[in-house]
């Protein structure tokens, strides 16, 4: 391989072979890679046939579907590599989060990283609003209707966002340039500069406990050439990921509704499923607290993470020792037990307004079950803490994989639980019904 060559320089020359392990990680970066690649061709494609303005644009989606070679198919890669999208890209942050390569020199990448997943969210949300069928419609307007419990700015967010009060020719349009201008190029800047500073980090970040961290990593015996030992098997997981995708869409055809309809919505209305637990945190908090401070809380943490002070460096060894490991799976598995059957309780026997009528329903659904929840929380790392004789890293890490499958959990609820008037239902019967307005909200 010549020094002067594209690939050379990507990679460091040199790799330890503790990196080149796939369960190091699993392959989610460049997957994620060739996810965005695949949806710049096809979304390209995309453009030859789609018409974007409201007249045109569900009948051009027909059209391509019925009438042209291989749209269906291409329609089809488009959509589910965008819901693959999010799902790996999703998977590849928590694994630089269980790897603990986020601090020090790489906490930079890690804020990258935020805007890479930012920019994926929002491409799949303005897509989602392009074929304007009715699942497609009343989604977004459920999404934009939750811009409205954001204190002060929240009404004018919406009408930026929407381009007025209820989706029009303006949103269509805006939605159209942000899938297909903005997004791309923030992705045409922010992915480079992701890539630049894993290259200045030396690669990924590499297991401390294996003959690397003895110092031996710098002779030829635990490092092997970037090229082609790391290449072919990135090569090799992209030829994966695109067969797997193809597969995918032979089998399963991109949902299509009917042509959207203002006056008729689906009951029940869902936000997209991205969305869906944001959606089902409706059902239990008051809107404020639900589509703001929730929200807020975590992109702040989430920023902030970096600058937490832990009793170690970070190591590189998922969830960070086995140790770790253990506490993970405790926190999941109560998460799992105690999620669904508080969902039950708050659905069939729990109405804290009910219980406490005098009050403010800010208070009984908003501060109240978030006092609780915080008292719980900060009782659970206490306890997993001193039961484990954990880190203070590994007691966040618990805590954090807690509130990830109870998110989980709230988001299975949602895309597959909530019947008509968004009531809990078994999957087979959460059947569309037609009503004269979108449900949001239970009390």
């Amino acid at each position: 391989m010549k020094k002067n060559s594209f690939l050379y320089h990507l990679h460091p020359p040199r790799v330890p072979q503790a990196v080149l392990k796939f369960t190091h990680t699993w392959g989610l970066g460049g997957s994620a890679l060739v996810l965005v690649l695949m949806q710049i061709l096809t979304g390209v494609l995309l453009l030859f046939a789609y018409s974007p303005t409201p007249e045109a644009a569900y009948p051009s989606i027909v059209v391509l579907q019925q009438d042209i070679l291989f749209g269906k198919l291409i329609r089809n890669l488009h959509h589910w590599g965008a819901n693959f999208l999010v799902v790996i890209t999703f998977f590849h942050m928590l694994r630089v989060f269980f790897t603990g390569a986020y601090n020090s020199r790489r906490k930079v990448n890690w804020w990258i990283g935020l805007g890479l997943f930012l920019c994926v969210l929002i491409a799949n949300f303005t897509g989602y609003l392009l074929p304007l069928d009715q699942l497609s419609y009343w989604a977004v307007t459920i999404c934009s209707n939750m811009f409205e419990y954001i204190p002060y700015v929240g009404v004018m967010i919406q009408k930026m966002i929407i381009g007025g009060t209820e989706i029009s020719k303006i949103t269509l349009s805006n939605f159209f340039a942000i899938h297909v201008a903005l997004v791309p190029l923030s992705l045409s800047i922010l992915m480079p500069l992701h890539f630049w500073q894993i290259r200045k980090a030396k690669g990924v970040i590499c297991p401390v406990t294996l003959p690397v961290s003895q110092g031996e990593a710098s002779t030829t015996v635990l490092k092997k050439d970037a090229v082609p030992h790391l290449v072919t098997r990135e090569a090799a997981m992209a030829l994966v990921i695109i067969a797997v995708l193809f597969v995918f869409s032979i089998l399963f055809d991109a949902p299509l509704a009917d042509k959207a309809n203002p006056g008729l919505s689906p009951n029940p209305t869902k936000a997209p499923w991205y969305f869906s637990g944001l959606q089902e945190l409706l059902q239990y908090f008051h809107p404020t607290i639900a589509v703001f401070v929730i929200p807020l809380l975590i992109v702040c943490g989430l920023i902030c993470l970096p600058y937490l002070k832990f009793d170690k460096p970070a190591t590189g060894i998922w969830f960070l020792s086995e140790n770790g490991l253990r506490m993970g799976i405790v926190s999941a598995v109560s998460a799992f037990v105690l999620a669904p059957l508080m969902v039950v309780l708050f659905e069939y026997a729990i109405n804290l307004s009910s219980l406490l009528p005098g009050l403010s329903p800010v208070i009984t659904n908003g501060a109240l079950p978030a006092a609780l929840i915080m008292i719980f929380l900060f009782s659970f790392y206490q306890i997993m803490q001193r039961k484990f004789d954990a880190t203070a890293e590994e007691g966040v890490q618990a805590v954090f994989i807690f509130l990830l499958v109870c998110f989980v959990v709230l988001t299975i609820t949602g895309v597959w639980f909530r019947g008509p008037g968004m009531a809990l239902n078994w999957p087979w019967d959460c059947g569309l019904e037609q009503a004269g307005g979108s449900h949001l909200l239970r009390y």
